[in-house]
């Protein structure tokens, strides 16, 4: 039940790839540097990925079955701060994409037994536009606002996903889990070659708890940045800042995306920039915590009106749960 650490395996064992990013000391230093270089720069250029970012979509009445019984891991609260401030767990996740450009997509550091394990769509950690793997130089940045690492900057050491979302596509398994090195910045303006250690991701901002298997929630807290158009041409987000919308769930049927059993929310957020978001139920704005039951895989507008409406996610099941306690078990390490 949400709100404690259940052990029990799931139904079915789900098969679970790895995905290295940046395997040694020495690769995860040259990216933090990639990002970091000219007053972290490439980070300030980067624009929003645009892969798959919207489809045809219409809601449903029906409910979805779970695959097993129910598992959560409960959230782990990060450094206090004033009342109403964003969660420090959401960020930006930088990479190269297939055009050879920095993107970035939205992320969330979520607790792990490690406390080094970052939430995203499957789909912005692996190339689908081509068979080339992941997505290069991947960095995840916690509480990015207009060009800032105030926590500082994790380099990916590997990414964990479902087998089925790297074989065949399958965007019910659209989902990645990736275990980052401990934080670095730039030692001084003067030496910006020279990485200090700022810590591990969870020790520093928190992590979300995570949940499985559980009912449609009555609503849940969708954190983003959200950059794109809307389908009408107007833009309403800048991708700076952390937004958040609050709303229902449902079950969809969609089109334009290779998936069974989506799961939709009400939300305006537009498909660039806010893929990754984290939905969260139960959230509190005392804690800044909830549990990760969604991540944004793209969006929708159910009714037609030219603007975006629904967040589309993968319903997490119990081979979704499977690939998160892989990542939870595996230790990273400092690069500084």
């Amino acid at each position: 039940m949400l709100g404690s650490t259940v052990v029990t395996e799931p139904a079915q064992a789900a098969s679970v790839l790895m995905v290295p990013l940046a395997p040694t000391v020495t690769a995860a230093q040259q990216v933090a540097r990639f990002w970091l270089a000219d007053g972290a720069a490439n980070l300030k250029n980067a624009t929003p990925y645009a892969v798959r970012t919207a489809v045809g979509g219409e809601r449903l009445s029906t409910d979805i079955v779970p695959d097993g019984p129910p598992a959560s891991i409960p959230p782990l609260e990060g450094p206090a701060s004033p009342d109403g401030e964003p969660p420090t767990t959401s960020g930006k996740v930088f990479f190269i994409g297939s055009d050879l450009q920095p993107h970035w997509c939205t992320g969330t550091a979520v607790h792990s037994k490690y406390r080094n394990v970052v939430a995203t769509a499957g789909h912005c950690l692996l190339d689908i536009e081509a068979p080339a793997g992941p997505l290069t130089k991947w960095v995840f940045v916690p509480g990015y606002s207009e060009g800032t690492t105030p926590f500082g900057l994790y380099v990916g050491k590997q990414g964990v996903v479902h087998y089925d979302f790297d074989d065949i596509r399958d965007h019910d398994r659209d989902l990645a889990f990736v275990n980052v090195y401990r934080g670095v910045v730039s030692s001084s303006p003067d030496s910006p070659d020279v990485l200090t250690d700022t810590g591990r991701l969870a020790e520093n901002v928190g992590g979300q708890g995570v949940a499985f298997n559980q009912p449609l929630a009555p609503t849940v807290d969708v954190f983003g940045y959200p950059a794109g158009p809307e389908p009408d041409g107007s833009r309403p987000y800048t991708g700076e800042t952390l937004e958040r919308s609050t709303g229902s769930t449902f079950a969809m049927k969609v089109t334009g995306l290779p998936v069974d059993r989506p799961v939709g929310v009400d939300s305006p957020f537009t498909g660039e920039g806010s893929l990754g978001s984290s939905w969260l139920t139960q959230y509190t704005s005392d804690s800044r915590t909830g549990y990760l039951n969604g991540i944004t895989i793209s969006v929708s507008d159910t009714d037609g009106d030219s603007r975006y409406d629904t967040g589309v996610s993968p319903y997490f099941d119990g081979e979704l749960f499977t690939v998160y306690r892989k990542a939870s078990d595996y230790w990273t390490g400092v690069i500084a």
